[in-house]
């Protein structure tokens, strides 16, 4: 629990820098990626964030690479992060018609089709692309009621201000710690609910055991368990990045109904989706994640992604 102290002195830091945020996001995006470059210089080059991570990340999850691709796939990788961060900068004031054309939706029958049927939704994605871009674009890609799943910054400010900026165009947010009782106040409306589904589970005992990109990956099961529990359809985001600044999403239905599926199977589905696209082009996931934290108990048993926990 926060002191009203620590709210205040967060504040005197948290409104400049909100300040300078504003102000850098209503330059035009070639500015902004003059700036990408200088991040990048002092991120990678400079300060070396977590570029052990990074490196130890890939050279496990891609083995048959040289050790020249996996420098290279790191350099892209940083390059390609500090965009995320001045896109991320520009979300706070880019018109919806701009952005949809630099997050451009190619198949909108597949949430058209399963709207018609009066079927909600889970549209899960990973942390690859601009996985920002494409959750604040949900509004604008179909008729359903659009929700987010977030997770709350500790800063009550930066919190505040970040809720604002991802739902601009009319994304309701529902806190990650609260998801339930979240769902369950919305269980009439025909939604669709975005959820990032390759982050470390806090609680990786409730999670599913896979092989993940050449490791022993505990994933977290909470896209199959809601989607079971409400009788979701579930389709994959598949985000591309065609060109500096553009992006393409493309929906691949993973199940009409994740009640149908046996226990894990949805998991697994919509985690070998993500790790296809990976491998097309690593340098686009978010490598400096440290996602293999947690190592498999000896003793353990997987426990139904089905069952409420």
């Amino acid at each position: 629990m926060r002191t009203k102290k620590q709210n205040l002195f967060s504040g005197l830091l948290s409104y400049p820098l909100l300040g300078l945020i504003y102000t850098l996001s209503v330059l035009p995006l070639p500015i902004l990626y003059l700036l990408s470059d200088g991040i990048y210089l002092l991120l990678y080059r400079t300060f070396s964030y977590r570029v052990n991570v990074t490196r130890s990340n890939l050279q496990r999850a891609l083995p048959e690479k040289t050790v020249a691709e996996l420098r290279m796939i790191e350099r892209r990788f940083y390059h390609h992060l500090c965009d995320v961060i001045v896109e991320t900068i520009k979300s706070f004031t880019i018109s919806p018609q701009q952005l949809s054309k630099r997050m451009k939706l190619l198949n909108p029958e597949v949430l058209q089709s399963m709207y018609a049927t009066g079927h909600k939704m889970i549209a899960v994605t990973g942390h690859y692309g601009n996985w920002e871009w494409a959750a604040i674009t949900l509004p604008l890609q179909s008729a359903y009621a659009p929700q987010g799943v977030y997770l709350a910054i500790k800063d009550p400010v930066m919190n505040k201000a970040m809720i604002g900026s991802r739902s601009r165009f009319g994304i309701d947010l529902l806190e990650a710690g609260k998801i339930f009782q979240e769902l369950e106040s919305r269980k009439d409306i025909l939604s669709i609910t975005g959820f990032i589904a390759d982050q470390s589970p806090s609680r990786p005992e409730k999670g599913l055991w896979l092989d993940f990109l050449n490791q022993d990956t505990v994933v977290a099961t909470g896209t199959e368990k809601y989607a079971s529990m409400y009788e979701m359809a579930v389709a994959f985001g598949k985000i591309r990045k065609v060109k500096r600044g553009y992006y393409t999403l493309e929906y691949e239905l993973v199940t009409a109904n994740a009640a149908l599926n046996a226990p894990g199977d949805v998991s697994k589905q919509h985690t070998a989706i993500l790790e296809r696209i990976i491998r097309e082009e690593p340098e686009y996931w978010l490598w400096s994640h440290k996602r293999w934290k947690h190592k498999r108990p000896t003793d353990f048993q997987t426990p139904q992604p089905h069952e409420r926990q």
